[in-house]
Protein backbone atom coordinates (compact mmCIF):
# COMPACT_ATOMS: atom_id res chain seq x y z
CA UNK A 1 0.00 0.00 0.00
CA UNK A 2 2.95 2.52 0.95
CA UNK A 3 4.12 1.47 -2.88
CA UNK A 4 1.21 2.49 -4.38
CA UNK A 5 0.96 5.68 -2.56
CA UNK A 6 4.08 6.75 -3.10
CA UNK A 7 3.54 6.13 -6.98
CA UNK A 8 0.15 8.30 -6.86
CA UNK A 9 1.85 11.16 -4.99
CA UNK A 10 4.01 11.32 -7.71
CA UNK A 11 1.90 10.99 -10.77
CA UNK A 12 -0.11 13.75 -8.80
CA UNK A 13 2.67 15.95 -8.49
CA UNK A 14 3.30 15.86 -11.88
CA UNK A 15 -0.34 16.19 -13.04
CA UNK A 16 -0.44 18.85 -11.30
CA UNK A 17 2.87 20.96 -12.38
CA UNK A 18 1.60 20.05 -16.37
CA UNK A 19 -2.04 20.73 -16.23
CA UNK A 20 -2.21 24.21 -17.43
CA UNK A 21 0.24 23.53 -20.22
CA UNK A 22 -1.37 20.56 -21.40
CA UNK A 23 -4.91 22.80 -21.71
CA UNK A 24 -2.91 25.26 -23.38
CA UNK A 25 -1.49 23.02 -26.04
CA UNK A 26 -4.68 21.40 -26.45
CA UNK A 27 -6.45 24.37 -27.03
CA UNK A 28 -3.69 25.91 -29.30
CA UNK A 29 -4.25 22.72 -31.44
CA UNK A 30 -7.75 23.10 -31.80
CA UNK A 31 -6.94 26.58 -33.13
CA UNK A 32 -5.27 25.06 -35.82
CA UNK A 33 -7.58 22.43 -36.75
CA UNK A 34 -10.35 25.29 -37.21
CA UNK A 35 -8.32 28.01 -39.07
CA UNK A 36 -5.82 25.97 -41.07
CA UNK A 37 -7.05 25.84 -44.28
CA UNK A 38 -7.11 22.26 -45.86
CA UNK A 39 -6.09 23.61 -49.51
CA UNK A 40 -2.78 24.66 -48.01
CA UNK A 41 -1.34 20.73 -47.80
CA UNK A 42 -2.58 20.41 -51.29
CA UNK A 43 -1.37 23.70 -52.41
CA UNK A 44 2.51 23.49 -51.10
CA UNK A 45 3.41 19.58 -50.35
CA UNK A 46 3.14 18.07 -53.98
CA UNK A 47 5.90 19.88 -55.71
CA UNK A 48 9.58 20.70 -55.22
CA UNK A 49 12.25 18.17 -54.13
CA UNK A 50 13.11 20.59 -51.40
CA UNK A 51 10.61 22.97 -50.67
CA UNK A 52 7.83 20.24 -50.07
CA UNK A 53 10.19 18.23 -47.89
CA UNK A 54 10.80 21.73 -45.65
CA UNK A 55 6.98 22.53 -45.78
CA UNK A 56 6.26 19.18 -44.62
CA UNK A 57 8.30 19.13 -41.48
CA UNK A 58 7.17 22.79 -40.44
CA UNK A 59 3.60 21.80 -40.71
CA UNK A 60 3.94 18.40 -38.59
CA UNK A 61 5.97 20.10 -35.79
CA UNK A 62 2.45 21.49 -34.19
CA UNK A 63 0.27 19.08 -35.29
CA UNK A 64 -0.51 16.88 -31.89
CA UNK A 65 -0.51 13.27 -33.55
CA UNK A 66 1.28 10.27 -32.48
CA UNK A 67 3.16 7.23 -34.77
CA UNK A 68 -0.13 5.36 -35.06
CA UNK A 69 -2.61 8.31 -35.80
CA UNK A 70 -0.09 9.87 -38.24
CA UNK A 71 -0.69 7.27 -40.56
CA UNK A 72 -3.74 7.84 -42.11
CA UNK A 73 -3.14 11.54 -42.24
CA UNK A 74 0.38 10.81 -44.25
CA UNK A 75 -1.85 8.49 -46.62
CA UNK A 76 -4.49 11.18 -47.22
CA UNK A 77 -1.39 13.77 -47.96
CA UNK A 78 -0.05 10.89 -50.46
CA UNK A 79 -3.47 10.94 -52.05
CA UNK A 80 -3.56 14.57 -52.59
CA UNK A 81 -0.46 14.47 -54.21
CA UNK A 82 2.40 14.99 -51.59
CA UNK A 83 5.59 12.96 -52.74
CA UNK A 84 7.62 10.45 -50.94
CA UNK A 85 10.11 12.76 -49.44
CA UNK A 86 7.32 15.22 -48.08
CA UNK A 87 4.99 12.52 -46.67
CA UNK A 88 8.36 10.97 -44.83
CA UNK A 89 9.12 14.58 -43.88
CA UNK A 90 5.49 14.69 -41.71
CA UNK A 91 5.43 11.43 -40.79
CA UNK A 92 9.04 11.96 -38.53
CA UNK A 93 7.97 15.55 -37.11
CA UNK A 94 4.74 15.34 -36.66
CA UNK A 95 4.80 12.19 -33.87
CA UNK A 96 7.98 14.01 -32.63
CA UNK A 97 6.57 16.99 -31.56
CA UNK A 98 3.18 19.07 -31.51
CA UNK A 99 2.23 22.10 -29.65
CA UNK A 100 0.51 20.15 -26.49
CA UNK A 101 4.20 18.43 -26.13
CA UNK A 102 6.17 21.13 -26.20
CA UNK A 103 3.75 23.10 -23.79
CA UNK A 104 4.20 20.19 -21.66
CA UNK A 105 7.95 19.99 -22.52
CA UNK A 106 8.01 23.48 -20.75
CA UNK A 107 6.23 22.69 -17.67
CA UNK A 108 8.22 19.36 -16.49
CA UNK A 109 11.51 20.26 -18.51
CA UNK A 110 13.23 23.43 -19.10
CA UNK A 111 13.80 26.16 -21.98
CA UNK A 112 16.54 24.26 -23.64
CA UNK A 113 15.33 21.01 -24.10
CA UNK A 114 11.47 22.73 -24.97
CA UNK A 115 13.73 24.77 -27.88
CA UNK A 116 15.77 21.61 -28.83
CA UNK A 117 13.19 18.81 -29.22
CA UNK A 118 11.02 20.91 -32.11
CA UNK A 119 14.49 21.80 -33.88
CA UNK A 120 15.57 17.78 -33.82
CA UNK A 121 12.38 16.84 -35.16
CA UNK A 122 12.53 18.92 -37.72
CA UNK A 123 16.33 18.55 -38.73
CA UNK A 124 15.82 15.04 -38.55
CA UNK A 125 12.03 14.72 -40.71
CA UNK A 126 13.96 17.22 -43.60
CA UNK A 127 16.89 14.88 -43.52
CA UNK A 128 15.02 12.17 -44.07
CA UNK A 129 12.78 13.43 -46.26
CA UNK A 130 15.69 15.65 -48.84
CA UNK A 131 17.12 11.96 -48.85
CA UNK A 132 14.20 10.00 -50.10
CA UNK A 133 13.57 12.91 -52.76
CA UNK A 134 17.36 13.39 -54.14
CA UNK A 135 18.35 9.60 -54.17
CA UNK A 136 14.10 7.90 -55.00
CA UNK A 137 12.86 7.66 -58.27
CA UNK A 138 10.32 10.17 -59.37
CA UNK A 139 6.81 9.82 -59.04
CA UNK A 140 5.49 10.57 -62.65
CA UNK A 141 2.16 9.84 -62.22
CA UNK A 142 -0.72 12.44 -61.57
CA UNK A 143 -1.55 13.37 -57.93
CA UNK A 144 -5.23 12.58 -57.17
CA UNK A 145 -7.59 15.38 -56.53
CA UNK A 146 -7.02 16.76 -53.18
CA UNK A 147 -9.73 16.60 -50.25
CA UNK A 148 -10.76 20.10 -49.14
CA UNK A 149 -13.80 19.28 -47.48
CA UNK A 150 -14.59 22.21 -44.76
CA UNK A 151 -12.88 20.64 -41.77
CA UNK A 152 -15.66 22.31 -39.37
CA UNK A 153 -18.97 20.85 -40.59
CA UNK A 154 -17.82 19.55 -44.45
CA UNK A 155 -20.43 22.21 -45.64
CA UNK A 156 -17.90 22.96 -48.68
CA UNK A 157 -15.81 20.02 -51.17
CA UNK A 158 -13.18 23.24 -52.06
CA UNK A 159 -14.39 22.08 -55.42
CA UNK A 160 -17.45 23.52 -55.99
CA UNK A 161 -16.88 27.02 -54.16
CA UNK A 162 -14.13 28.83 -54.13
CA UNK A 163 -11.62 29.48 -51.22
CA UNK A 164 -12.97 33.22 -50.88
CA UNK A 165 -16.85 31.94 -51.78
CA UNK A 166 -15.84 29.35 -47.94
CA UNK A 167 -13.91 31.94 -46.15
CA UNK A 168 -17.58 33.44 -45.60
CA UNK A 169 -19.13 30.59 -44.90
CA UNK A 170 -18.20 30.96 -41.14
CA UNK A 171 -17.50 33.63 -38.88
CA UNK A 172 -14.56 33.43 -36.19
CA UNK A 173 -16.66 32.59 -33.42
CA UNK A 174 -18.23 29.70 -35.10
CA UNK A 175 -14.34 28.34 -35.78
CA UNK A 176 -13.38 29.18 -32.06
CA UNK A 177 -16.23 27.28 -30.88
CA UNK A 178 -15.51 24.24 -33.42
CA UNK A 179 -11.89 24.43 -32.31
CA UNK A 180 -12.60 24.68 -28.25
CA UNK A 181 -15.11 21.08 -28.89
CA UNK A 182 -12.77 19.90 -31.20
CA UNK A 183 -9.67 20.35 -28.49
CA UNK A 184 -11.54 19.41 -25.43
CA UNK A 185 -13.56 16.26 -26.91
CA UNK A 186 -12.06 14.49 -30.03
CA UNK A 187 -8.66 15.58 -29.78
CA UNK A 188 -8.24 15.53 -25.86
CA UNK A 189 -10.45 12.05 -25.83
CA UNK A 190 -7.63 10.32 -28.12
CA UNK A 191 -4.86 12.12 -25.75
CA UNK A 192 -6.18 11.17 -22.04
CA UNK A 193 -5.33 7.37 -21.81
CA UNK A 194 -1.86 7.49 -23.16
CA UNK A 195 -1.19 10.91 -20.89
CA UNK A 196 -2.25 9.35 -18.20
CA UNK A 197 -0.40 6.27 -18.83
CA UNK A 198 2.62 8.62 -18.90
CA UNK A 199 2.16 9.97 -16.21
CA UNK A 200 1.44 6.86 -13.82
CA UNK A 201 4.84 5.35 -15.62
CA UNK A 202 6.90 8.43 -14.56
CA UNK A 203 5.45 8.33 -11.49
CA UNK A 204 6.86 4.88 -10.69
CA UNK A 205 9.93 5.81 -12.07
CA UNK A 206 10.43 8.66 -9.32
CA UNK A 207 8.73 6.47 -6.56
CA UNK A 208 11.01 2.76 -7.74
CA UNK A 209 14.21 3.15 -9.21
CA UNK A 210 17.04 4.45 -6.66
CA UNK A 211 18.76 7.63 -8.10
CA UNK A 212 22.20 5.60 -6.88
CA UNK A 213 21.37 3.28 -10.09
CA UNK A 214 20.56 5.76 -12.94
CA UNK A 215 23.90 7.66 -11.58
CA UNK A 216 25.87 4.69 -11.81
CA UNK A 217 24.52 2.53 -15.15
CA UNK A 218 22.50 5.37 -17.35
CA UNK A 219 23.85 8.74 -16.38
CA UNK A 220 24.79 9.67 -19.88
CA UNK A 221 27.10 9.17 -22.75
CA UNK A 222 26.48 7.00 -26.05
CA UNK A 223 25.88 3.84 -24.30
CA UNK A 224 22.90 5.22 -22.08
CA UNK A 225 21.60 6.95 -25.61
CA UNK A 226 21.55 3.37 -27.60
CA UNK A 227 20.18 2.03 -24.32
CA UNK A 228 17.33 4.80 -24.57
CA UNK A 229 16.78 4.04 -28.54
CA UNK A 230 16.25 0.60 -28.29
CA UNK A 231 13.72 1.33 -25.20
CA UNK A 232 11.64 3.75 -27.51
CA UNK A 233 12.26 2.32 -31.20
CA UNK A 234 9.96 -0.68 -30.55
CA UNK A 235 7.55 1.19 -27.69
CA UNK A 236 3.97 2.82 -28.70
CA UNK A 237 4.03 5.61 -26.70
CA UNK A 238 2.75 9.16 -28.01
CA UNK A 239 4.88 12.92 -28.02
CA UNK A 240 2.67 13.88 -24.39
CA UNK A 241 3.19 10.44 -22.95
CA UNK A 242 6.89 10.49 -23.10
CA UNK A 243 7.36 13.56 -21.59
CA UNK A 244 6.36 12.92 -17.72
CA UNK A 245 8.79 9.83 -18.42
CA UNK A 246 11.63 11.81 -19.61
CA UNK A 247 11.09 14.17 -17.12
CA UNK A 248 11.25 11.25 -14.03
CA UNK A 249 14.45 10.09 -15.85
CA UNK A 250 16.39 13.39 -15.76
CA UNK A 251 15.13 14.17 -12.07
CA UNK A 252 16.81 10.89 -11.16
CA UNK A 253 20.10 11.81 -13.21
CA UNK A 254 19.79 10.58 -16.41
CA UNK A 255 21.27 13.08 -19.01
CA UNK A 256 19.54 15.59 -20.90
CA UNK A 257 20.77 14.34 -24.29
CA UNK A 258 19.63 10.65 -23.14
CA UNK A 259 16.36 11.58 -22.24
CA UNK A 260 15.98 13.40 -25.67
CA UNK A 261 16.69 10.51 -27.71
CA UNK A 262 13.98 8.64 -26.06
CA UNK A 263 11.75 12.22 -26.83
CA UNK A 264 12.48 11.68 -30.58
CA UNK A 265 12.84 7.66 -30.79
CA UNK A 266 9.58 6.81 -28.94
CA UNK A 267 6.75 8.69 -30.38
CA UNK A 268 8.19 8.26 -33.74
CA UNK A 269 8.33 4.70 -34.03
CA UNK A 270 6.97 1.30 -33.43
CA UNK A 271 6.41 -2.02 -34.85
CA UNK A 272 2.79 -1.27 -35.99
CA UNK A 273 3.73 2.01 -37.29
CA UNK A 274 6.67 0.88 -39.63
CA UNK A 275 4.93 -1.87 -41.01
CA UNK A 276 2.26 0.95 -42.20
CA UNK A 277 4.70 3.06 -43.60
CA UNK A 278 6.26 0.22 -45.76
CA UNK A 279 3.09 -0.29 -47.10
CA UNK A 280 2.48 3.25 -47.99
CA UNK A 281 6.17 4.44 -48.65
CA UNK A 282 7.91 1.03 -49.50
CA UNK A 283 11.33 -0.89 -48.10
CA UNK A 284 13.80 1.63 -49.36
CA UNK A 285 11.80 4.91 -47.81
CA UNK A 286 11.16 2.71 -44.56
CA UNK A 287 14.82 2.12 -44.24
CA UNK A 288 15.73 5.69 -44.68
CA UNK A 289 12.85 6.76 -42.26
CA UNK A 290 13.97 4.42 -39.46
CA UNK A 291 18.12 4.78 -40.06
CA UNK A 292 17.56 8.70 -39.99
CA UNK A 293 15.04 8.92 -36.57
CA UNK A 294 18.19 6.53 -35.04
CA UNK A 295 21.35 8.44 -36.46
CA UNK A 296 19.95 11.88 -35.89
CA UNK A 297 18.63 11.07 -32.51
CA UNK A 298 21.66 10.30 -30.65
CA UNK A 299 23.69 12.86 -32.86
CA UNK A 300 20.98 15.22 -31.64
CA UNK A 301 21.08 14.01 -27.79
CA UNK A 302 24.98 14.21 -27.93
CA UNK A 303 24.72 17.34 -28.84
CA UNK A 304 22.27 18.62 -26.66
CA UNK A 305 24.22 16.90 -23.81
CA UNK A 306 27.31 19.53 -25.08
CA UNK A 307 24.71 22.58 -24.80
CA UNK A 308 23.96 21.58 -21.72
CA UNK A 309 27.79 21.34 -20.44
CA UNK A 310 29.06 24.38 -22.03
CA UNK A 311 26.23 26.78 -20.57
CA UNK A 312 27.15 25.15 -17.46
CA UNK A 313 22.97 24.59 -16.58
CA UNK A 314 22.03 21.43 -14.57
CA UNK A 315 18.90 19.67 -16.31
CA UNK A 316 18.28 17.88 -13.31
CA UNK A 317 18.13 21.47 -10.45
CA UNK A 318 15.70 23.54 -13.39
CA UNK A 319 13.63 20.44 -14.13
CA UNK A 320 10.26 21.62 -13.61
CA UNK A 321 10.97 25.07 -12.72
CA UNK A 322 7.96 26.57 -15.14
CA UNK A 323 6.00 25.16 -13.08
CA UNK A 324 6.27 27.44 -9.96
CA UNK A 325 5.20 30.28 -12.31
CA UNK A 326 1.58 29.23 -11.78
CA UNK A 327 -0.18 29.55 -8.33
CA UNK A 328 -1.28 26.30 -6.39
CA UNK A 329 -5.17 27.13 -7.21
CA UNK A 330 -4.62 27.08 -10.95
CA UNK A 331 -2.29 24.12 -11.25
CA UNK A 332 -5.57 22.20 -8.69
CA UNK A 333 -7.85 23.61 -11.12
CA UNK A 334 -6.30 22.79 -14.39
CA UNK A 335 -5.53 19.09 -12.70
CA UNK A 336 -9.18 18.98 -11.75
CA UNK A 337 -10.35 19.98 -15.20
CA UNK A 338 -8.10 17.29 -16.91
CA UNK A 339 -9.73 14.55 -15.39
CA UNK A 340 -13.28 15.49 -15.72
CA UNK A 341 -12.13 15.71 -19.28
CA UNK A 342 -10.95 12.39 -18.77
CA UNK A 343 -13.47 10.11 -17.28
CA UNK A 344 -15.42 9.31 -20.45
CA UNK A 345 -12.04 8.47 -22.76
CA UNK A 346 -10.59 6.76 -19.91
CA UNK A 347 -13.99 4.57 -19.31
CA UNK A 348 -14.09 3.81 -23.12
CA UNK A 349 -10.71 2.50 -22.62
CA UNK A 350 -11.61 0.28 -20.13
CA UNK A 351 -14.79 -0.98 -21.74
CA UNK A 352 -12.89 -1.62 -24.51
CA UNK A 353 -10.43 -3.47 -23.10
CA UNK A 354 -12.87 -5.36 -21.49
CA UNK A 355 -14.50 -6.41 -25.10
CA UNK A 356 -11.35 -7.53 -26.27
CA UNK A 357 -10.88 -9.78 -23.09
CA UNK A 358 -13.98 -11.27 -24.20
CA UNK A 359 -12.96 -11.63 -28.06
CA UNK A 360 -15.41 -9.17 -29.30
CA UNK A 361 -14.85 -8.12 -32.40
CA UNK A 362 -13.64 -4.24 -33.43
CA UNK A 363 -16.36 -1.94 -32.61
CA UNK A 364 -16.66 1.23 -32.25
CA UNK A 365 -13.67 2.03 -30.15
CA UNK A 366 -10.52 2.11 -32.34
CA UNK A 367 -7.52 -0.27 -32.02
CA UNK A 368 -4.84 1.50 -34.16
CA UNK A 369 -3.51 -2.21 -34.73
CA UNK A 370 -6.66 -3.86 -35.68
CA UNK A 371 -6.32 -4.54 -39.84
CA UNK A 372 -9.67 -3.59 -39.84
CA UNK A 373 -8.72 0.20 -39.24
CA UNK A 374 -5.56 1.06 -40.60
CA UNK A 375 -5.89 3.53 -42.99
CA UNK A 376 -8.85 4.62 -41.98
CA UNK A 377 -10.33 7.83 -39.93
CA UNK A 378 -11.40 5.48 -37.13
CA UNK A 379 -7.82 5.83 -36.40
CA UNK A 380 -6.93 9.23 -37.64
CA UNK A 381 -5.59 11.24 -34.74
CA UNK A 382 -4.98 8.20 -31.68
CA UNK A 383 -2.25 8.27 -29.48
Amino acid sequence: MEFLLAIMKESWHLLLSSSIYILFGILVAGMLRAFLNPAFVAAHLGTGRFSSVIKASLLGIPIPLCSCGVIPAAASLKKQGANNGATAAFLISTPESGVDSIAITYALLDPIITVARPVAAFITATVAGLIENLTGRRDASAPLTPDLTCPIDSCCDGSDCSEADHSTHHSHAEKLSFGMRYAFGELWEDLAVWFFVGILLAGTITAVIPDQFVNEYLGGGLFTMLVMLLAGVPMYICATASTPIAAALILKGISPGAALVFLLAGPATNITSLTMVLKILGKRTTLIYLATIMVLSVIGGLTLDLVYSLSGVSARAIAGSAGEFIPSWAQFSGAIVLMALSVRPLARAVRFRIASMKGHEHGRTCNCQDKESEGTSCCNGHN
